[in-house]
């Protein structure tokens, strides 16, 4: 298991470079690292420490460009190249995934963007995910970086899985230790009536996997409450109505304000985080405002969860392991 030293002694080790935690469980700003030029060895080393230790990690006054965004991505692991995405990501850089693309997907199923987001989401907890966290080997990390914000709202919020996980009671913790769950694209999607569009890309696009509910971090050891309200409606050998009691149990801990972070971004603000132990919840505060928000994204690829047992998870469709 990964031994986390403390800030100060994170912060003796690069001169200049300063680690400020900002909530109990997750979260904290690095200052005194530029990510547009040449990180040295120990930089890397002391991000990926704070990463790990903190889930997620914040950079402000950043002037990334695609190129730039890649190579970082880079010395971190390696970028995932997507083999769908939209228009509003630059040709040149599969690496990049522009979040502006999300609102076309409406639209290209015949559907205004916010009757879309109200069949996609179920549930009020709905929105919290982990990137891409139906294939057989979720990301290991996201680099999400600002270039237009609003004036204001439009703030990102993550949880740690890791901390949810410690929270539970000793009996809780014991029983969901052994259960897997399957994860699946467009789960709890309400169809529109008549042909639907979106119903048809889902098939035609179906992914889906069986991932152990709590699994064992690769670098930390930590158990991991891998739960999310996006991909994830039913527990294994559970029946239905026991399971969706049991996930709003689990989410609800996931997500309890103690085990969460908000970030206000800023053009040229950077987060990068830890998609195996956190979850996170975009925005829905800023669209009626009508302000730009365009961010974009780089995906680090990741390995196949382990359950405390030691069973990896298993594919059930579209989940060939590095296909993207």
């Amino acid at each position: 298991m990964t031994t986390h030293r403390d800030t100060a002694e994170q912060v003796d080790r690069v001169k200049g470079v300063e680690v400020h935690p900002v909530a109990g469980h997750i979260g904290a700003e690095i200052t005194g690292v530029d990510l547009a030029g040449p990180l040295d060895d120990a930089v890397v080393a002391l991000v990926r420490e704070t990463m790990l230790r903190w889930k997620v990690v914040f950079f402000r006054g950043q002037e990334l460009d695609h190129q730039g965004h890649v190579a970082l991505a880079r010395r971190f692991g390696e970028p995932v190249v997507l083999g769908r995405r939209g228009s509003a990501s630059p040709s040149d850089f599969p690496e990049v995934e522009t979040t502006a693309d999300r609102l076309e997907l409406g639209g290209r199923f015949g559907m205004e963007h916010e009757e879309w987001l109200q069949r996609r989401r179920h549930t009020l907890l709905r929105g919290w995910h982990c990137d891409h966290g139906a294939r057989i080997d979720p990301p290991a990390a996201t680099i999400l970086r600002a270039e237009t914000v609003p004036l204001y709202g439009g703030d990102t919020t993550w949880a740690n899985l890791a901390a949810a996980y410690a929270g539970l009671s000793a009996p809780v913790r014991a029983f969901v230790d052994g259960l897997r769950a399957e994860h699946r694209l467009g789960v709890g999607y309400q169809p529109r009536p008549g042909d639907d569009g979106y119903v048809r890309h889902l098939l035609d696009h179906q992914v889906a996997s069986v991932h152990p509910l709590v699994r064992v971090h690769p670098e930390t050891g930590e158990r991991v409450l891998f739960v999310n309200g996006y991909y994830l409606e039913q527990i294994d050998e559970v029946s239905r109505p026991e399971s969706a009691a049991l996930l709003e149990m689990l989410l609800e801990q996931a997500v309890r304000p103690e085990y969460t972070v908000r970030f206000r971004w800023e053009p040229g603000s950077v987060a990068l985080w830890d998609n195996r132990a956190t979850i996170h919840l975009a925005p829905s505060d800023n669209a009626h405002l009508g302000f730009p928000r365009t961010m974009h994204r780089v995906m680090l690829a990741g390995e196949v969860p382990v359950g405390v047992d030691g069973r990896p998870s298993e594919p059930v469709t579209g989940t060939e392991v590095g296909r993207w």
